[in-house]
């Protein structure tokens, strides 16, 4: 059973003023949970209800403390609300705490609301419309301005109907979230065990859908386990949609490892962080914000305590806007375009609220143009631009890195790359096998994407330089999450460039070398080994770059001696042949130019028998031709023989005949050589 058109209301409101009483009017539901509430009659942690509305509309109610000693237990029930109940006792009207809730709904960008007035028994007509009056010019500055305002008493009944009513006319504006959208992400309110069942969490879900069976991950403690069964208002369901509040019952985790503020998402969807950037607006009362003051963080239902980096100014005014990293002493769970409130501990007060720009930022400093024009950027950007802002360094990153960090919908982060791909503003690196590409080049030839005479372009939707297609196309074949490497083609053409400059000037310094080492040059440009494996191969396809395994270089480079190297090659030679069967020794090859003895052996020129033994080629192929038909006759293979044949000492036989047991050629048995078992 789907959970449809579900909608999550939150009241707000003074302490006293009569929200609980309204929940249970409304509902039949006695929000107030604890033995102590009940007794006190005061609402001292969330509480919860339901209710359908006159056209049938599924509505969860999350009642919060007004009390100002539990506004942090308010805060963690007020995230991810759709409207708000905001209620004001017609005896007592704006209250303190009725101001701090309304600065909170304010701050939250909370649009739709009903504003009640409630304990109208309790006034008569005149008393009750100059009240009106005065919560319409209490509320005039906030995003309640024109909420309309039903009086009612929750303990006579009169008004219900009409709120009720008034209430579906609310939501008629309100946007449903029950759509699949995205990863499921639910913040924890409440965590209880159940005899029989086990661990059971509660919350408001933000994206979705969630099912039963699914394997789940509780941040930031990295706990997984699976989902057991799944409830909205009592009733079992099988999966839970954006927007509803929800009972989960868990399995493979135990309740005391879970806390309110806790996130639960799928395996690796969301990463923890202790540094978040923020579009900070401080209440029109606020004291003034200075660099490094300490706050508390709200954000779905954790607290965190930080410390503010102002960024773009020296200090933030009391009802203005600025950039500002927050700087957690824990970590949590959160994504791009979480709302979240600020205040501070001491005097206890909100002093601001805002929006997550960027969840996982590099650490920034002050006063920094591009600092804040980036993050003007991921606040006001599209979703191409804001892809390119991740990428915006120049370096390649997995795909499901670019998405975490873009803080988009999967789905429309593919779109977007989509787009990007086909005005080449970004590249995708990973290359697929020959057959999945002949398979993307046939789909894009029956899409009419690219220039269909050229079989390289017909391919390149693959490579980020496609014509943009005149109608909508399936899904990028080749999307493959989270293998995927993406880079934006400024950063790819500034990689390249690195790369050849770096081989040219090897190729410079080293000429005779066959190339630079691989590791050497994943070493300098600080990539891991898969990124760096895409690069290269990506780099090998478009034939800038030649990669032989044990060392990368430019196509066009053939190792070649200087003249002065020349002279030294033909000197080592000459010096050879005048002694090829007893060549130059330790001493000789001391002197020699190291670079020259390698490429001689290279080139195979000559043949490196030992640390103090090199031989011509032709010498060590000659040598070898007579070991193999001796060992193919009767006659014995011993240092002595070879040693005569060869007019050489016994150094040199000594030295050839052990590197041919090193290769597995010949075995030693006493003084004789016999067949070996190959080469090694």
């Amino acid at each position: 059973i789907l959970i449809l058109s579900m909608y999550t209301l939150g009241t707000a409101g003074h302490v006293d003023h009569g929200k609980s009483t309204l929940v249970q009017s409304l509902t039949g539901i006695n929000p107030d949970r604890w033995e102590e509430e009940q007794r006190r009659e005061m609402t001292i942690d969330l509480g919860f209800a339901w209710l359908a509305t006159p056209a049938g509309r599924a509505v969860s109610l999350v009642d919060v403390p007004g009390h100002e000693r539990f506004i942090k237990n308010m805060l963690a029930g007020v995230g991810g609300l759709d409207a708000v109940l905001f209620v004001i006792a017609a005896d007592e009207g704006i209250q303190p705490q009725t101001i701090e809730h309304r600065q909170i709904i304010d701050l939250l960008g909370i649009e739709h609301a009903l504003i009640v007035l409630t304990k109208c028994d309790l006034v008569d007509a005149e008393w009750r419309d100059l009240m009106i009056e005065e919560v319409r010019d209490g509320l005039r500055d906030s995003v309640m301005a024109f909420a309309p305002i039903v009086p009612v008493s929750a303990r006579t009944g009169a008004g219900m109907a009409e709120l009720l009513h008034a209430l579906d006319r609310l939501l008629d504006d309100v946007p449903t979230r029950t759509v699949a959208a995205g990863v499921p992400r639910l913040p924890i309110d409440r965590a209880f065990s159940i005899g029989g069942f086990g661990t059971v969490v509660t919350g408001t879900l933000l994206d979705g859908p969630l099912h039963v069976g699914d394997e789940i991950e509780i941040l930031p403690a990295g706990l997984r386990g699976r989902v057991r069964g799944i409830q909205t208002h009592q009733t079992k369901h099988t999966t839970a949609l954006p927007g509803t509040r929800v009972a989960i019952n868990l399995s493979g985790i135990e309740r005391s490892a879970i806390s309110r503020g806790d996130v639960l998402t799928l395996p690796n969807a969301l990463q923890p962080t202790t540094l978040i950037d923020v579009q900070l607006r401080l209440a029109a009362d606020a004291p003034v914000l200075l660099h490094n003051d300490p706050l508390d963080l709200f954000v779905g239902a954790v607290e965190v305590a930080c410390h503010v980096a102002l960024l773009d100014q020296e200090t933030l005014l009391p009802g203005s806007f600025g950039w500002v990293q927050l700087r957690l002493h824990a970590p949590i769970a959160v994504q791009r375009g979480d709302r979240c409130i600020v205040r501070r501990a001491s005097p206890s007060r909100t002093v601001g609220g805002g929006v997550i720009v960027d969840p996982h930022p590099p650490r920034h400093r002050r006063f920094r143009p591009t600092v804040v024009a980036n993050l003007e950027t991921l606040a006001r950007g599209t979703p191409l631009e804001l892809l390119a802002q991740v990428l915006a360094d120049g370096i390649p990153l997995a795909w499901r890195t670019v998405v975490e960090r873009s803080g988009l919908d999967a789905a429309i982060a593919e779109a977007a790359l989509r787009e990007g791909c086909n005005n080449g503003t970004l590249l995708i690196v990973t290359l697929e096998g020959e057959s999945q590409k002949s398979k993307i080049k046939n789909q894009n030839q029956e899409l009419g994407i690219g220039n269909r005479e050229s079989t390289s372009e017909n391919v390149e939707l693959l490579y980020g330089a496609v014509s943009v297609p005149a109608a909508p196309v399936p899904p990028l074949p080749f999307y493959q999450p989270p293998t995927t490497v993406i880079i934006s083609a400024t950063g790819w053409t500034d990689l390249q460039a690195t790369i050849m400059a770096l081989l040219r000037d090897y190729h410079a310094r080293w000429p005779l070398r066959r190339g630079i080492s691989r590791e050497e040059v994943r070493s300098r440009l600080a990539l891991g080994a898969r990124l760096f494996n895409d690069v290269l191969a990506r780099a090998a396809h478009e034939e800038w770059l030649v990669d032989d395994t044990a060392s990368l270089h430019l196509p066009d480079h053939s190792p070649t001696p200087t003249a002065v190297q020349q002279r030294a090659i033909s000197a080592t030679l000459a010096q050879w042949r005048a002694a090829p069967t007893t060549p130059p020794g330790r001493e000789t090859l001391d002197a020699l130019d190291p670079e020259v003895l390698a490429w001689l052996v290279t080139s195979e020129q000559l043949v490196k028998v030992s640390a103090e033994v090199y031989l011509l080629a032709e010498t060590y192929a000659a040598m070898r031709r007579w070991v193999d038909e001796r060992l193919q006759t009767a006659q014995p293979l011993t240092l002595a023989a070879f040693r005569d044949a060869w007019t050489t000492t016994r150094k040199y036989a000594q030295a050839f005949l052990e590197h041919l047991d090193d290769l597995k050629v010949t075995k030693r048995l006493g003084d004789e050589r016999v067949q070996g078992r190959g080469t090694k």
